[in-house]
C-alpha cells in the first residue's frame, strides 16, 4: 500500500473533503488531484486539507490542449496552463499533468509542433515554481481532438527534444499496453531520466464506452505484471496512480469501490 495513489477522479461521486477522509481511512497514501475537485475550497485550502490526513499529493490534473488553426487560441492555453500551474504550486502538487490535445483541422504533425512550443512556453514558469510537466500519451482512438501524442515515442521524442528536468512522461497503461515497442520506450523514458509518473487500470473486455469503462486492475486484457516490472526495471520508484474512469463503478456506492480497488491492487503487487 505503500505506493498506491488514487486519482479524485476515479472515486468522481465524492467530493474532495469525502475522499480525502476515505482514502487516509483506508490506508491510502497518495493522491492526484482532478481541478474540478478543488474548486469548491480552492487550491491552497485543498492542499492544506490533504495533508491534515496524512495524504501525499502526487499530481494535479489536467493541464494541455495546446494545438489550434486559431492562434489567439493558443495563447489561450498558454495562459490557462500558466494558471494550473500556479494552481499546483498553491495546493502543493509537485507536478502538472499535460493531455497534450489536437486539431481535427489540421495534420498530426501541426499539432504535436505546437505541443511542443506550448511546453517550452511554459518552461519559465515551471522553473520559477518547481512544477514538472509531464506528457501523458492517449490511446490513438483519442487523436482527433484529446491528443496527437499516442506512444510513448512520441512522448519521448517530445521531452527529449525540450531537454529540461521538468519536462517528462506520464505512462498510463490504459493508452499504451498496445504497443509492441512499450518495453524499450519505458526503457528510454527512464535512462534519460523522463519516467514521471505511472497511472494503472485496466482494459474492459468488451469495452461498452471508450471513455468511461476502464476496469479494476486484474479484470481486462492489460499485461500488467509485465508493464509494472518494465517501469521498475526503468528506475521508477514512485507512486502508482490508479485511474478510472467508469460510469459502472461511480454507481456503485463508492466505498464498495474503494475496497475493491484496494483488493485489486494489493493482488496487482503481488504479481
Amino acid at each position: 500500500m505503500e505506493n498506491l495513489c488514487i486519482h479524485t477522479i476515479t472515486t468522481k461521486p465524492w467530493n474532495l473533503e469525502e475522499a480525502v477522509v476515505k482514502f487516509s481511512e483506508a490506508g491510502v497514501k497518495g493522491i492526484s488531484v482532478w481541478e474540478d475537485s478543488t474548486l469548491k475550497l480552492g487550491a491552497e485550502k485543498s492542499g492544506r486539507l490533504i495533508r491534515e490526513h496524512g495524504l501525499e499529493i502526487v499530481s494535479y490534473v489536467r493541464g494541455g490542449f495546446f494545438p489550434s488553426i486559431n492562434a489567439a487560441k493558443r495563447e489561450q492555453a498558454i495562459e490557462k496552463n500558466k494558471k494550473m500551474m500556479e494552481d499546483a504550486t498553491a495546493l502543493g502538487a509537485p507536478s502538472l499533468v499535460l493531455v497534450c490535445g489536437a486539431e481535427p483541422m489540421q495534420s498530426l504533425e501541426n499539432s504535436r509542433m505546437q505541443i511542443q512550443a506550448g511546453i517550452e512556453a511554459l518552461l519559465p514558469l515551471a522553473e520559477e515554481l518547481n512544477v514538472k510537466l509531464s506528457i501523458e500519451p492517449l490511446h490513438p482512438m483519442y487523436a482527433d481532438t484529446r491528443s496527437a501524442i499516442n506512444t510513448l515515442k512520441q512522448a519521448n521524442d517530445i521531452a527529449e527534444a525540450i531537454n529540461s528536468p521538468y519536462v517528462g512522461v506520464a505512462v498510463d497503461v490504459y493508452h499504451l499496453w498496445w504497443d509492441d515497442n512499450l518495453e524499450n520506450e519505458i526503457k528510454r523514458c527512464g535512462e534519460n531520466g523522463n519516467l514521471f509518473a505511472f497511472h494503472i487500470c485496466d482494459w474492459s473486455v468488451p469495452t461498452v464506452d471508450m471513455l468511461n469503462d476502464r476496469g479494476l486492475m486484474g479484470e481486462g486484457c492489460i499485461p500488467l505484471s509485465n508493464i509494472k516490472k518494465w517501469v521498475e526495471n526503468a528506475g521508477f520508484t514512485g507512486y502508482h496512480e490508479v485511474e478510472i474512469f467508469s460510469n459502472k463503478f461511480w454507481q456503485m456506492d463508492q466505498d464498495i469501490f474503494l475496497k475493491k480497488i484496494i483488493e485489486a491492487y494489493k493482488e496487482y503487487q503481488i504479481q
